[in-house]
């Protein structure tokens, strides 16, 4: 079992890291809402899209190497809303267009999505659909040769700013988990309706909002894979979302460390440097622990992925082992920095209200342990 990275994706990373600072990497007190030009900056580090193939102006990377790009755009930039929704674009968005669209829109579309001329939202929560996807209120009915679209869908991330939106509906209320269609929805498109951003806790950098299809009619070659497919659909890019797109946590608590080991050096009280004392260090090296761990099981789900391997567990621990770190290590970096970690200036606190959400989008933290339950047999 070979832990190293090879020399190409080491160098990746440092490339990604280095023009992320250089280009995004600016630090103020609060990241700020989205703009079409932070978006196009990502876009031209090749962010956009990373695991689209090469052939459609993308990176054709592999689970592994999308996490490590997105592990250092994580590291380096200090708007994880913006990291968010690049990712969220990319895996949620980007994945089920390149491996489910139809051959017409395939091409053109991937095209748009790596270069960045495209955003992509992911529209499948609704209101009483949140981590029971089996029965969507959405609706899809056949009309010649399209689909009818109704129905509401929230916490869409991207939705507000978005030009894809890729989404699901119930087209057989009697099937069930085969009951549901999946569609890349144009976001011009007459009938779709998308709300003002939500006001959130954090993750200010990604747009998020409210969708609605009122009677949205959609050409049958914006449907991805075939009628009914759609719940399968889903699943699958959220094993490439629960794989990868947490790396970016990893990078924010890399770079959440090394701050809290320089201030830890640094800063002095009773004589001493705080380091110094027990309190600290050891935190400190609790919050190493956390991040070392974390990282092994992200690279591990990760690499099953790319192995084409039964990953569903391994996603399942990697994702509750990182956002649960995220959250705990941002406390700790809090604490560590005491009176000044409190506010905003330092970013800190903004860590800590951008890695809360990660127990729970993706799939809550209580329903990750529940797919762990069963897959060994309970």
């Amino acid at each position: 079992m070979d832990f190293d990275l090879t020399a190409e994706q080491r160098k990746r990373y440092e490339e990604i890291l280095t023009a992320v600072r250089e280009r995004l990497g600016s630090r103020s007190p609060s990241s700020g809402p989205f703009t079409r030009a932070k978006w196009r900056s990502a876009a031209r580090l090749g962010l956009a899209g990373l695991c689209i193939p090469a052939d459609h102006g993308g990176g054709g990377l592999g689970a592994l190497d999308t996490a490590l790009c997105l592990e250092a755009f994580g590291r380096g930039c200090p708007d994880t809303g913006l990291v968010f929704a690049v990712s969220a674009h990319l895996l949620a968005g980007a994945v089920p267009i390149r491996d489910y669209a139809q051959a017409a829109r395939r091409g053109p579309l991937l095209s748009g999505l790596a270069n960045g001329d495209l955003i992509a939202a992911n529209a499948i929560t609704e209101d009483d659909a949140g981590s029971d996807i089996s029965r969507l209120a959405v609706t899809a009915r056949r009309d010649g040769d399209g689909y009818i679209l109704n129905g509401d869908k929230s916490f869409a991330s991207n939705a507000p700013d978005a030009d894809i939106i890729v989404t699901y509906a119930t087209t057989s209320p009697r099937a069930g988990f085969l009951g549901i269609t999946g569609f890349a929805v144009p976001a011009s498109t007459p009938g779709v309706i998308v709300s003002e951003p939500f006001a959130k806790m954090g993750l200010d950098g990604c747009l998020a909002g409210r969708v609605r299809f009122q009677e949205c009619r959609i050409p049958e070659d914006y449907r991805l894979g075939r009628e009914g497919q759609g719940a399968a659909i889903f699943q699958h890019s959220m094993g490439w979302e629960r794989a990868c797109l947490f790396a970016a946590y990893l990078g924010l608590m890399e770079e959440q460390l090394e701050r809290s080991v320089a201030h830890a050096r640094g800063r002095r009280q009773f004589g001493r440097r705080i380091g110094d004392f027990q309190a600290v260090s050891h935190r400190i090296a609790t919050m190493k622990q956390r991040l070392e761990s974390s990282r092994l099981l992200l690279y591990r789900a990760c690499w099953m992925l790319d192995r084409q391997e039964d990953h569903l567990e391994a996603a399942a621990l990697s994702k509750v082992a990182v956002s649960e770190s995220a959250v705990a290590n941002s406390l700790d970096a809090i604490q560590i920095f005491g009176g000044s970690g409190y506010l905003t200036a330092t970013g800190m606190e903004q860590q800590l209200r951008d890695s809360v959400p990660a127990m729970i989008f993706s799939g809550t933290t209580e329903i990750q342990r529940e797919l762990v339950a069963r897959t060994m047999g309970l």
